[in-house]
This record gives C-alpha cells, sequence and structure tokens, in this order.
C-alpha cells in the first residue's frame, strides 16, 4: 500500500502539477550544481537546505521544498525545522489537488501575503499570524493530516494550524 500511495503521489506530481515540477525541479538542479545545498525525502517531498543569507523560511514548489539552512540548521529534530517541512508538505498536497490552479489560488496569494511590506506590517501590529491566510492554514492541516506528523513547537500548536489564538 505504502508503495501505491508514493507512485500515486509522484505520478500526479508529474501529470497533474507538472508545471510546478518542472520550475521547482530546475531550482533544485541549479542548487546541485552550484553545491549550496543538502537535502532529504519527506514523505515522497524533496526537501533542499538551501544555504543563503537571503531572508526566507521555506516555499514549496510542487514536489520541491526549499528551507533556509541559516533558520533550520538542516536539523530535523528542530522545532522549527520539524513544523516548516509539514507546512510546506501541506503546499505540496494542494499542488497536487489543484494542478496548473496552484499558482493562480496557493502560490499568488503566499506570495503577496508574505512579501507586500504594508501586509507584512499590518500582520505584525495586528498581531495575525502568517497562518490566517486560508491557503497557508490549509496548508498547516493539510500537511499534518497527509503526513501524519504533528506539529511541535508551541506556536504552531496554539495558533498555527488556522492563524488564530486560542
Amino acid at each position: 500500500m505504502k508503495k501505491f500511495k508514493f507512485a500515486l503521489f509522484y505520478l500526479l506530481q508529474w501529470t497533474w502539477a507538472l508545471s510546478q515540477n518542472l520550475v521547482g525541479g530546475i531550482g533544485c538542479l541549479l542548487l546541485a550544481l552550484s553545491g549550496k545545498h543538502s537535502r532529504e525525502n519527506f514523505h515522497g517531498a524533496m526537501v533542499t537546505y538551501v544555504n543563503t543569507e537571503k531572508s526566507f523560511g521555506g516555499v514549496s514548489i510542487g514536489m520541491f521544498v526549499f528551507m533556509n539552512a541559516k533558520y533550520s540548521k538542516a536539523n530535523p529534530e528542530d522545532g522549527w525545522t520539524h513544523d516548516t517541512r509539514v507546512h510546506e508538505f501541506g503546499h505540496c498536497v494542494q499542488s497536487l489537488l489543484l494542478g496548473p490552479l496552484y499558482w493562480l489560488v496557493v502560490a499568488l496569494p503566499s506570495v503577496l501575503w508574505c512579501n507586500i511590506p504594508a501586509v507584512v506590517r499590518w500582520r505584525k501590529e495586528k498581531d495575525v499570524s502568517y497562518y490566517a491566510l486560508y491557503c497557508e492554514g490549509w496548508a498547516n492541516v493539510w500537511g499534518a493530516a497527509w503526513s501524519g506528523v504533528d506539529f511541535v513547537t508551541d506556536e504552531m500548536r496554539k495558533r498555527g494550524r488556522f492563524g488564530r489564538k486560542w
């Protein structure tokens, strides 16, 4: 059953979600050629730890997950690293569901939510979680459900799944 699950995961990633995986695959290949990364498999997703000074936590493009090694220290037992992998895996699952619509439904809103300075400032001033945006909270829920791995940090367990304080 497990082999069937992975076969279906890869089949859908390289057919229905082809555009995302071509972009993510090229990114992974370029990083491999530069030697500025290390990688691991997380439930079928290729997680790449990028050695960079740029300020980003993680990004998922198809089945390719890129995480900042500066923050994660490539340590899978670290709480931030663990939770970010689960969250980014949720985006991989969204990619499977939405196929080519992923760019409009998830990627574009996520990029805008994360990178527009006025939005970032508003979230900080109003104490609005990054995960309050529908596609980010959805990635948390699906990442945990589809991987069978739960969050470990208090921020993600209490607030991160749906972006609300409780």
